[in-house]
């Protein structure tokens, strides 16, 4: 011990570092300031939770890991640029974010350039389809989330469908991709409405669905404060038909924002995070999901969100892949995310494929209703 002591005092006093320990770099660009910091703040909290629980057992095959995270506020050309520091300078080995479309889009656009892998937090189809070889994501696409919704409409006995939509990049995305498939379930949309990001008030828009003919069922593409608007606005005006949101709104914010009571009986596509208290025991994802709930709420004093969820399953997938490479090449760990079978995590069961970069299915979508302030779930 004392010739090792004085091998490294002798180094320093030539200005020689000592030997370091094994490190895994890995990157994040997130919103974790800005319109989307609902989504953003945490996932920033959640990967810092879980690099800092990881290291505490050892780290990935006794490599410590180290999260380089900078927050694009939600803006596309922040994001492209720390992509860019990511790889060029902090020499991440690997990606995760892209809290909203936009910035996905520029993130997945510098890291395939490098060969980077990227696993995206965001909601759109494009991310993945087409598949790109290095880019993966976490949540389901807004083209499932319609499926799912009418599924349930039908279920119901409905027929006549409105929409009014966010023209923000998750809106007018999950809006064309609603547009596509409500033929497929034999539906039809009688009334198509839309609203800015920036926009206060929805009446004008929903008294024009109101006044469409026959209208049985109404959903609501969008992400941000807007639906929260359109759901006060929904109560005020007195409408009763049945009403549904995305998947982009599935936290506990959204009931604060809109208010128990005028949300009380919306429905949506959400994750088995935010009803893991009364998951059925025997339900593969209920301990993944108490786990990381009763985690997170301990360590921030703050509600667990499905958006947190979408940072804790991308980590996994790409601890676990690069555990099972027993490499930190990103050529090494993007082939062991394209292998993953199998792995459960708190928005679904992931099994990827070449020609599958999401690796959820409908399954993975629970049917929620607000009942009470508190979601629940539809039998």
């Amino acid at each position: 011990m004392k010739s090792t002591t004085k091998v490294i005092v002798t180094l320093a006093a030539f200005g020689l570092a000592a030997p370091a320990m094994a490190e895994i770099r890995i990157g994040a660009s997130i919103s974790a300031t800005g319109p989307a910091a609902f989504l953003g703040d945490p996932q920033v909290k959640t990967l810092e939770m879980l690099v800092e629980e990881l290291n505490a057992a050892g780290g990935i095959n006794g490599e410590t890991v180290r999260l380089i995270h900078y927050d694009d506020g939600g803006d596309p050309n922040r994001a492209r640029t720390f992509a860019t520091r990511l790889i060029e300078d902090d020499e991440v080995v690997a990606i995760i974010g892209g809290t909203t479309t936009g910035a996905t889009m520029s993130i997945l656009s510098v890291a395939e350039d490098a060969e980077i892998p990227f696993i995206s937090l965001a909601g759109a189809i494009e991310i993945i389809d087409p598949v790109r070889p290095f880019t993966f994501k976490t949540p389901h696409t807004d083209r499932m989330a319609c499926q799912k919704i009418f599924e349930d409409i039908v279920a119901r006995g409905f027929t006549n469908v409105a929409m009014i939509s966010g023209t923000d990049g998750f809106g007018a995305s999950m809006q064309a991709q609603c547009r596509d498939v409500i033929g497929d379930y034999g539906l039809n949309l009688v009334a198509d409405e839309n609203y800015n990001p920036t926009d206060v008030d929805m009446t004008a828009q929903l008294t024009n669905i109101r006044a469409a003919q026959g209208v049985e069922a109404l959903i609501n593409p969008g992400f941000g404060q807007g639906p929260s608007i359109v759901t006060r606005n929904y109560a005020q005006l007195g409408l009763e038909i049945p009403f549904y949101q995305s998947h982009g709104v599935a936290s506990n914010g959204f009931i604060e924002l809109a208010g128990a009571s005028a949300a009380e009986g919306i429905r949506l596509p959400g994750t088995a995070l935010l009803v893991a208290d009364i998951l059925e025991d025997d339900d593969p994802q209920k301990e993944i999901a108490l786990a990381y709930k009763t985690a997170f709420e301990a360590k921030t004093g703050t509600p667990v969100s499905t958006f947190g969820g979408y940072a804790h399953d991308a980590f996994l997938i790409l601890t676990d892949a690069i555990a099972r490479a027993g490499s930190s090449d990103p050529q090494d760990i993007r082939d062991a995310i394209e292998a993953t079978e199998a792995l459960v995590g708190t928005t679904g069961t992931y099994t990827f494929a070449p020609d599958d970069h999401l690796g959820l299915d409908l399954s993975a979508f629970r049917m929620l209703e607000i009942r009470d302030g508190a979601w629940t779930l539809v039998e």
